[in-house]
């Protein structure tokens, strides 16, 4: 039986959006069961004081630099997981603009800015699962686990919209990916309490969301993880093209 505490032994997971705030979470929990982990964000040092931190917890990871809306960056960044850790088994597709991203409709956005939230909020898991999943395959298949978002089923604008792109993504790949061994899923956060939810939603916004909640309390990263954990490992090893929501209730799915 597979040891919970050590559920990811010698994997090689790689984190996109992993310098802060959920995706830091889920880098620092692999690590505590045993992955080596590449601590990827656009924010190179931030990328490298968390990989430290975990290096200084007992651990051991890779800080590396990735636009994940660039091809190129997302190539470079699997070159450096296979060439310094060995290979890739793993991959939370994470990283997003959300902290301090404009709040607009789609029909009054600057199509720039559109442009560009979309390509990292909704394509950049698309061009990450391209830059890895050879990878994962040479080493007998693996896990992705996209990041969702409950606004995927609710008015969110053009946040939302990537979101629902998100999921649809997640069910395609699951099937181009499943005859190579390679899981892929999605976590739909609800309400969380993280620094970049406290900057983009004002905190009574906040307290009606939780109020309109079956559980009573906003979301910790720690609960994400849980979930995030559990669809990368083994126990989940027959479960593929899923969403999951962990959301304290907001949203009621048939």
């Amino acid at each position: 039986m597979t040891d919970r505490n050590r559920r990811f032994e010698e994997k090689v997971a790689v984190v996109t959006g992993a310098a802060r705030g959920i995706g830091e979470t889920y880098a620092r929990r692999l690590a505590a069961e045993g992955a080596v982990v590449v601590v990827a964000d656009i924010d190179e040092d931030g990328a490298g004081a968390v990989a430290e931190a975990i290096e200084a917890d007992g651990g051991r990871a890779l800080g590396v630099r990735v636009d994940v809306s660039d091809p190129d960056s997302a190539e470079a960044m699997a070159t450096a997981a296979v060439e310094d850790l060995g290979g890739i088994d793993l991959l939370v597709n994470n990283a997003a603009i959300y902290g301090g991203m404009q709040i607009d409709m789609l029909l009054t956005v600057d199509w720039d800015y559109y442009r560009r939230f979309m390509a990292v909020n909704m394509d950049g898991a698309l061009v990450c699962t391209r830059a890895c999943w050879s990878h994962m395959a040479a080493r007998g298949g693996g896990a992705v686990v996209n990041q969702s978002s409950t606004a995927a089923w609710l008015y969110a604008g053009f946040y939302g919209l990537a979101k629902v792109g998100v999921n649809g993504l997640t069910q395609q790949l699951a099937h181009e990916l499943g005859g190579s061994g390679i899981r892929v899923n999605a976590i739909a956060p609800g309400p969380t309490d993280t620094e970049a939810t406290r900057d983009v939603v004002p905190e009574s916004i906040v307290r009606d969301l939780v109020k309109g909640l079956a559980l009573k309390r906003q979301g910790t990263p720690d609960d994400m993880a849980d979930m995030v954990l559990f669809l990368l490992s083994d126990e989940a090893s027959w479960i593929t093209g899923h969403i999951f929501n962990v959301d304290g209730g907001q949203v009621v799915r048939g």
